[in-house]
């Protein structure tokens, strides 16, 4: 039985900390009839927040999927998390979204974070339609927020609904398109509402607004345009497909207003999903790519008819095994099938089939383009591999996840949880491509990785929690880099005789600082065949492998050019072995006088504090060599955005909320490497060499 896909929303939930996602989506579940008790999220009972961690702190950690219907339409919604370290879920959430709500608050406006999700949504051009939220709460300024959203944000929001009061005097909401109020009753029931004519204090403002509502939306359309202008207004069928189209297009984004808490105009952000955001076949296909990444022109047509082309975009571990949550992009999956996995070439046999609602599971045989479902019993699969037809294998667009910044050590209590810590890690690393793991050769100490102090603070605790696992941890660590300050031309002649062939290689080098961001660059400018040609990439590969030490304190080289430039061989003792151990010794001998420097990581800061204690926080942002880069009066507060050196930044959120008496905000992400001033980096060469001489 095909499915109409134009009945298909892939909609995605997406705010700052605290706007209230998590509160919008369980009132769609509910209106939905998904769920027939609507938890809250001050409870610690929210219905997508099934994560012990996700329950204590308040906050959303997973993205979690979900399917339920509205008006004959099937909504798959993902609710992602808003704090800064777990971007990483909202970035790869928005790449199997045809469409997004992004959620506001009416009194705490644009906030950092959704900044930051604005911007990936903006980068991965999916439609939104945008929901100000909280207008029953103390400040609630609806025109004030979408102020904002065209200043802060630089997008067009398209006023849709007006509020009827605010703050506790909330009564409802009166669409611009019909000129109706919805009103509801005291009762918190989302279904007990009355459609009434507009109050007659607003009837002046509703034209106001619906005039500016109508001349946008009809750009649109040239005809319509010049039907207007004459005076012809056009119908509702007409100016619904006019804002569709410009959604679509990303020209504007239709806005809306409600109480998520109080179930005030949920329905109508509902109605704007099904009027306005894309079905899957209304989305530019997904390219193809091949091995090196570069499309082929092909793409993953959206019918069920194509090849299979799906992209796993999320691992989650459970009581029943490893979940693949998979967005299907062309063909069919069923219960049984042998599907192809291009980046290990490995095929997989798929056990199960289920659609999720949070944590609850509902078996399916089969599924086909447009779903968003998690297939059990895959073994290999990580995020962003692409599972498609083994008769026809294509690969999709990989995601690409920023590096993590920060690490600390942890050490199991005992040998029972060694064994235990292995496995749980293993599945935690799955779960997510930000978080990294390696071992200390030295120490044989376990170092984890993250994005940022909470990042790891809450995976230490699902080990704790979830896995049971009893470690002790180390004080956090900063992922210095080491890089060059002048250009160098050196030479290097490797010999080795002791009876029997030799080994010769000798090399020519200029070794300089490269582009910031260009990583390790290789060239050859010999001529002549002084060395030949086949030996290049051993060379290549001598100084590649040495860069992941610098000499300074053994942290990874960044932004190196070596250019060979001529050599020496042997016919008899010159060999691919002989020339990648000169230039491995070449480049300890050469770094130390290239001017080798300690680079440290830099974060951009988005502080929010009330006015009162601006000065403090200023002050202490100074202390810890933070640069001031710009500070916006906001009608709560302040917003402070500076860049400062990571190695600074830890424990921040204790001090600022010291200063601020609980009221401050930061989020922090990583901007880019710079150098250390002398002090630091003397300082992290001496800790280097004590943990060496340990």
């Amino acid at each position: 039985m095909a499915t109409d896909l134009s009945k298909y929303r892939n909609i995605g939930i997406f705010a700052h900390v605290d706007a209230g996602k998590t509160t919008t989506t369980e009132r769609i579940l509910k209106l939905t009839g998904k769920v027939h008790r609507t938890g809250e999220v001050h409870d610690g009972e929210a219905t997508t927040d099934f994560m012990e961690q996700e329950q204590e702190r308040g906050i959303t950690i997973q993205s979690a999927a979900t399917s339920c219907f509205w008006d004959d339409h099937r909504f798959n919604i993902i609710d992602t998390p808003g704090h800064v370290d777990f971007t990483v879920e909202v970035y790869r959430s928005l790449k199997v979204l045809d469409g997004g709500v992004g959620v506001f608050c009416a009194s705490g406006g644009v906030e950092p974070q959704s900044e930051t999700n604005w911007r990936y949504a903006n980068e991965s051009a999916v439609a939104r339609v945008i929901f100000i939220n909280k207008m029953d709460r103390v400040g609630a300024d609806f025109l004030g927020v979408v102020g904002q959203i065209k200043t802060i944000l630089a997008a067009k929001p398209l006023i849709m609904v007006l509020p009827i009061g605010c703050e506790t005097e909330l009564k409802g909401i009166v669409d611009l398109i019909t000129r109706k109020a919805w009103v509801w009753d005291d009762s918190g029931l989302p279904e007990n509402y009355e459609v009434q004519d507009v109050p007659a204090d607003m009837v002046e403002q509703v034209e106001e607004y619906r005039a500016e509502l109508i001349e946008t939306a009809v750009e649109q359309d040239d005809d319509l345009m010049e039907a207007y202008l004459e005076g012809e207004e056009p119908s509702f069928e007409d100016l619904k497909r006019c804002i569709r189209k410009g959604t679509i297009a990303l020209d504007f984004f239709p806005t809306y207003c409600g109480s998520a808490f109080k179930n005030k105009g949920i329905q109508n952000v509902l109605n704007g999903v099904v009027d306005y955001l894309p079905s899957p076949t209304e989305v530019p296909p997904q390219p193809e790519v091949d091995e090196e990444g570069t499309e082929t022109g092909e793409f993953a047509i959206v019918t069920p008819d194509a090849p299979l082309r799906a992209l796993a975009f999320k691992i989650m571990d459970d009581k029943y095994g490893a979940l693949t949550f998979t967005r299907i992009y062309s063909g069919k999956i069923s219960k049984g099938d042998t599907i192809l996995n291009t980046f290990t070439g490995k095929t997989e046999r798929i056990g199960r089939l289920v659609e999720m609602h949070a944590d609850e599971r509902i078996e399916l045989d089969s599924a086909q383009a447009g779903d968003i479902v998690a297939l059990v019993g895959l073994k290999n699969v990580q995020t962003g591999h692409t599972l498609c037809d083994k008769a026809h294998p294509a690969t999709l667009e990989p995601m690409v996840f920023p590096e993590p910044v920060i690490s600390i050590a942890v050490t199991p209590i005992d040998k029972v949880n060694a064994e235990k810590m292995g496995i749980a890690i293993g599945k935690m690393v799955k779960e997510d491509p930000t978080f990294l793991v390696e071992t200390d050769e030295e120490t044989g100490e376990t170092i984890l990785k993250g994005m940022g102090e909470l990042h790891l603070d809450i995976k230490v605790d699902i080990l704790k929690r979830t896995h049971g696992v009893e470690v002790t941890v180390g004080a956090p660590q900063v992922a210095y880099r080491e890089s060059i300050t002048k250009t160098i031309k050196d030479s290097y002649t490797h010999k080795k005789q002791s009876g029997g062939s030799g080994q010769y290689g000798k090399i020519d080098y200029t070794i300089e600082p490269g582009e910031v961001g260009t990583g390790f660059l290789f060239e050859s400018k010999v001529v002549g065949g002084n060395v030949p040609k086949e030996f290049f990439p051993a060379v290549e590969k001598g100084f590649r492998t040495s860069m992941v030490a610098g000499v300074l304190a053994g942290y990874p080289m960044e932004d190196v050019k070596v250019t060979l430039t001529d050599g020496g061989c042997h016919a008899v003792d010159s060999s691919a072995v002989a020339f990648e151990i000169a230039a491995k010794a070449a480049y300890r001998a050469s770094i130390p006088k290239a001017g080798p420097q300690i680079l440290e990581p830099i974060m951009k800061l988005d502080v929010f504090t009330p006015e009162l204690n601006v000065g403090d926080v200023i002050g202490d942002l100074n202390r810890r060599r933070g640069m001031i880069q710009s500070q916006d009066t906001t009608p709560t507060g302040v917003r402070v955005k500076a860049e400062a050196s990571l190695s600074e930044m830890f424990g921040y959120i204790g001090d600022l909320r010291t200063m601020t008496s609980g009221r401050g905000q930061f989020s922090m992400e990583f901007s880019h490497y710079a150098p250390c001033p002398r002090n630091i980096s003397e300082k992290v060469i001496k800790e280097a060499a004590e943990r060496n001489a340990r």
